[in-house]
């Protein structure tokens, strides 16, 4: 048989897929929330994108308390690279909404469009991830990290402590999820 090609839809999903298939239980009810949530996830996704190319570009936004253009205008202004990675190991990793190190500032910015509140531990695992990677001690540097949500920006400045003990606790897992994959 000749199998029928669908190129565009290589790499991505439906949301009735079969590989998520408790749609199949759902009600009306539990379908229309969670199409929702489903809807709100892919909205953030583009938002991200939209966000990066124009800080890629250096478009700047109107100034208002937006969430969008507050995170916008404040990567521009401080020279940030947006969608960084950042690597530990193949174990630990991740992609910093915006980032900068300059003249011994570390900042970390993370753009939230959702319902849910953020936690200011996602930036702090960021920081230490970057520490490792490029081999820069907490207490080296000066660290600004902010969340962007809710139409402000909270800043949160953490202790050179709090870094140094997701470091020490990131070497330690790493340590043992490379034991357990030897062991099979």
């Amino acid at each position: 048989m000749n199998f029928n090609t669908h190129l565009g839809l290589e790499g991505h999903h439906a949301f009735l897929s079969a590989s998520k298939y408790h749609w199949i239980n759902y009600d009306e009810e539990k379908l229309f929330s969670t199409y929702s949530k489903f809807r709100a996830i892919q909205r953030g996704t583009d938002l991200h994108d939209l966000a990066c190319r124009l800080i890629n570009l250096g478009v700047k936004l109107p100034k208002t308390n937006k969430t969008l253009n507050l995170y916008v205008n404040d990567a521009i202004g401080y020279k940030m690279k947006c969608e960084q990675i950042l690597y530990y190991s193949d174990n630990c990793f991740g992609t910093a909404d915006a980032i900068s190190f300059r003249k011994n500032i570390l900042r970390i910015h993370d753009l939230k469009n959702g319902d849910t509140q953020a936690s200011i531990k996602q930036l702090l695992v960021y920081t230490a991830i970057f520490c490792l990677e490029y081999k820069i001690k907490p207490i080296d540097i000066d660290i600004e990290l902010r969340i962007y949500q809710y139409d402000e920006a909270f800043i949160y400045i953490p202790e050179p402590e709090e870094i140094f003990n997701i470091m020490d606790t990131i070497i330690d897992f790493d340590k043992k999820i490379e034991q357990l994959k030897t062991r099979g």
